[in-house]
C-alpha cells in the first residue's frame, strides 16, 4: 500500500486555462495533460464554462463539495450533486458546465482509450467494510474523514484528502461514522 499525501499533490492550470486542477496521481509518473495514460485529479469549478477537451480520453466526474453542476454534451444535460454516482463521459466531446448554486469541488478520473480503462465508485462505508477487487491499480480517496485501512499486514489511518494506492488483495475499511469513499479501479484495456 502506498499513501499519496495532500501536501504533495501537484497544482496546475487547466488545459484550457479556465482554472486550476490538483493532480493526485498520474501514469506514467511525470506525464503531462497531453501524454498521460491515466490521471486522477480534483478541481474547483467556480464559474460556468467549457470543460477542457482531451482527445481519446474517457473521464469520470464526482462532486465532492458544493450544490452540484449540470454537464451538457450533444444537447443533453446530466445533473450531478454530491449524492450522485460518478458520471462517465467522453472527454473529447465538447462539454459545457453550469453550476447549480455556487462553486463546487470535483474528483476526476481520466484514462486514455487503448491504454487503460477505469471505474470510479462512490461507496458508503458504515463502520467496518470488506472490499474485494482485482484491478492492478486501485485507489481509495475520502474527502471528508479519516479512515482505517487494513490490507495484508499493513494497517494505517488514512487522513481525509489523502489517497491510498492498493495491492489487488482484500481491503478492510473502517470509518467512525457513515462516510462516502471513492474507489477508483484502473485496468488495462479488454
Amino acid at each position: 500500500m502506498k499513501i499519496l499525501r495532500l501536501a504533495n499533490y501537484l497544482a496546475m492550470p487547466w488545459k484550457n486555462g479556465g482554472g486550476t486542477t490538483t493532480e493526485i496521481a498520474v501514469h506514467p509518473p511525470g506525464a503531462t495533460a497531453a501524454d498521460f495514460a491515466w490521471r486522477v485529479s480534483m478541481a474547483p469549478v467556480t464559474a460556468d464554462g467549457w470543460f477542457s477537451e482531451f482527445p481519446g480520453v474517457e473521464r469520470s466526474l464526482a462532486i465532492l463539495r458544493g450544490a452540484g453542476i449540470g454537464l451538457t454534451q450533444n444537447g443533453a444535460t446530466i445533473a450531478l450533486t454530491g449524492a450522485s454516482a460518478p458520471h462517465r463521459f467522453p472527454a473529447d466531446v465538447p462539454t459545457y458546465a453550469r453550476l447549480n448554486d455556487g462553486p463546487i469541488l470535483d474528483l476526476n478520473v481520466m484514462t486514455r482509450r487503448g491504454h487503460f480503462t477505469h471505474r470510479m465508485q462512490a461507496l458508503q462505508i458504515i463502520a467496518d467494510t470488506q472490499l474485494e477487487f482485482s484491478a492492478p491499480t486501485t485507489l481509495v480517496f475520502c474527502p471528508t474523514a479519516a479512515l482505517h485501512l487494513s490490507q495484508g499486514d499493513t494497517n494505517i489511518t488514512l487522513p481525509a484528502m489523502d489517497t491510498a494506492v492498493l495491492e489487488p488483495e482484500p481491503l478492510r475499511i473502517t470509518a467512525r461514522a457513515p462516510t462516502r469513499v471513492y474507489l477508483i479501479e484502473i485496468n488495462p484495456p479488454i
